[in-house]
């Protein structure tokens, strides 16, 4: 076995979850490093110091490497190991995996931060432990000013996350209409692909680390709106020994009506801030103005997301004329086709 890889996160960062999970999950040897230990130190080269950074070890002459960005890291790995793929062989099937991933990566983070920062038990709870998980012996007036300050830098970018008084409840109701529908799919299946995981799942499960194990708020919801999800994010923390079923992949010709009422919730949602996003971004508008589900949305627009929309784009386009029509079959209804119209 060669020299492991190291992820370099944090418990509180949903992406560092995720990756931590898909590292388990496809039982790849791998160190875990908090991003403020020793461990931590003298990494190579990254464009930003975004986390979870996954640093791939040296191979013969090739120095070590290090990645940021969950999706492009879990696209490597699969490049680079073939067992307990995450990634559907049908381009059809992985194309619908990738937009459910892309949606909980850039939607369902606005709820994981709204939640977090919006409400005084939460913001009591990570200004009191986040500052730990990175130095657990923080003499305690460090701890407390650290808290504050984190906090606060927190709380002033919500409207860049797009948590506002205007979008709040959009984005609480999103949220619990979210968890109904995932929580009746685990009724029928053990996870969003099928009988065995993919990307989708651990996107999914990443922002759910947050708002369904941590924070007191979106927690308390996940009792009453999906207590399956509950369980099925304690599951998904650690599939290293799960046995990968090789034919557990949903039919791309058969699919449950519950992936299809996931495929609603995200076309309901992120579609109209996507292509208003993008609008933005284009004309130089300096805010993102649009009607999701009825109510006005308004936020900062986000240059990331206006990436997003260009990569599944782009990722649609390539898709042979057969798979892009059962693709556009599946999507058909579920408000989902308007990113590729």
């Amino acid at each position: 076995m060669g020299a492991p890889y190291r992820i370099v996160g944090v418990p509180a960062s949903p992406y560092s979850r995720k990756m931590r999970a898909v590292m388990r999950c496809r039982r790849l040897p791998h160190q875990w490093v908090l991003s403020g230990s020793p461990g931590a130190r003298n990494l190579p080269p990254v464009p930003v110091p975004l986390l979870p950074i996954l640093v791939f070890p040296a191979r013969g002459n090739e120095p070590a490497e290090a990645m940021i960005d969950s999706t492009f890291q879990i696209r490597r790995l699969e490049e680079s190991h073939t067992e307990r793929a995450l990634v559907p062989p049908n381009p059809a099937l992985a194309f619908l995996d990738a937009l459910i991933e892309d949606y909980a990566d850039e939607w369902l983070t606005k709820a994981m931060f709204h939640y977090r920062w919006a409400f005084d038990p939460d913001i009591e709870k990570a200004k009191t432990i986040l500052p730990l998980f990175n130095q657990i012996g923080l003499p305690e007036e460090q701890w407390k000013t650290l808290g504050d300050v984190f906090s606060k830098r927190q709380i002033d970018r919500l409207s860049v996350v797009g948590s506002n008084a205007v979008t709040g409840p959009i984005i609480e109701e999103s949220y619990r209409r979210l968890l109904g529908a995932l929580d009746a799919h685990l009724a029928e299946q053990p996870f969003v692909m099928g009988r065995r995981p993919g990307t989708a799942d651990f996107g999914l499960f990443g922002q759910l680390t947050q708002l369904v194990l941590f924070d007191p708020t979106s927690a308390g919801v996940v009792l009453e709106a999906g207590p399956r999800v509950y369980a099925w994010c304690e599951i998904v923390e650690d599939l290293s020994g799960l046995e990968i079923d090789e034919g557990g992949w949903l039919s791309p010709e058969e699919l449950p009506g519950t992936f299809i009422d996931i495929l609603r919730e995200v076309g309901r949602v992120y579609p109209p801030f996507l292509l208003a996003n993008a609008a933005a971004l284009d004309s130089g508008a300096d805010q993102v103005e649009c009607t999701i589900d009825g109510q006005t949305w308004k936020q900062e627009p986000f240059p990331y997301q206006g990436k997003c929309l260009t990569w599944l784009r782009a990722s649609y386009a390539a898709l042979a004329p057969g798979d892009r029509a059962q693709v556009d079959g599946v999507l058909a209804g579920t408000g989902c086709e308007a990113l590729f119209a």
